[in-house]
């Protein structure tokens, strides 16, 4: 089976300054990857990188078989590969349904298809974007990126701002989407336990280089490691150190 998400030997910075090295990954569809590491890891470069916003320094990515030009972020989005950035990036004078129209054109879904996986957006519908909570702008924010028909998604720190419970009811959305639609999902979250819950497979960058890459169950049960990942420590030494 072709991969709906191959990255090989992904290289990416700004400028001649490089932030992540020799980066792989390989998704099949309907799988959810969370990307996790410390502040100044290099997720969000990853994510910006992949998504063609930032022009990747070496290697490849490929969607379906299909090559990802360096640095187009549009042939990216013609490929499926969409974004949900931390920033939300919201038309804040437009409404929801404003909002979902500009972003399905002329080829993406009903704007109204997401009132089936975000109900809670139907009494808002008419309500400006920059008028909603966080938790209801994340919620838009999700469903722009979805009305486009993605093949694969993109979601960079889906909790910033809000707070834990709010968090826990979107991450099950996010993995109904890829067993139902067939979605590949990268996750960066801050949230690890609960972006572990909903991910299938974990990938763990410290520095810029993958320190930990496992099924997200077997790191679910041992979340020290992560923590000595963070610390550049091997679990053996963390131990013995009492940490």
């Amino acid at each position: 089976m072709t991969a709906a998400l191959a990255c090989t030997g992904v290289r990416a910075g700004y400028g001649k300054a490089t932030v992540v090295r020799e980066f792989d990954l390989t998704a099949a569809p309907g799988e959810v990857v969370a990307l996790l590491g410390p502040n100044g890891a290099g997720k969000t470069t990853l994510m910006t990188t992949i998504a063609g916003l930032l022009p990747r320094q070496a290697g490849e990515i490929t969607s379906h078989g299909v090559t990802l030009r360096s640095g187009r972020p549009g042939a990216a989005a013609k490929a499926g590969v969409v974004l949900v950035p931390d920033s939300r990036a919201l038309f804040s004078s437009l409404t929801v349904a404003e909002n979902l129209k500009v972003a399905a054109g002329k080829r993406g879904d009903d704007p109204r298809s997401m009132l089936d996986v975000f109900p809670g957006l139907r009494t808002r519908w008419e309500v400006s974007a920059g008028a909603l909570s966080g938790g209801e702008q994340q919620m838009l924010a999700v469903a722009r990126a979805l009305v486009q028909r993605p093949k694969v998604l993109l979601v960079d720190e889906m909790s910033m701002g809000l707070a834990p419970v709010v968090v826990q009811s979107l991450l099950p959305i996010v993995r109904r989407v890829a067993d139902e639609r067939g979605v590949v999902v990268v996750l960066v979250e801050q949230h690890v336990r609960l972006a572990l819950e909903a991910a299938d497979h974990a990938v763990v960058l410290v520095h810029g280089e993958v320190a930990i890459r496992c099924p997200a169950a077997e790191l679910r049960a041992d979340l020290g490691r992560i923590e000595a990942a963070y610390l550049g420590r091997s679990q053996t030494s963390a131990a013995a150190s009492g940490t």
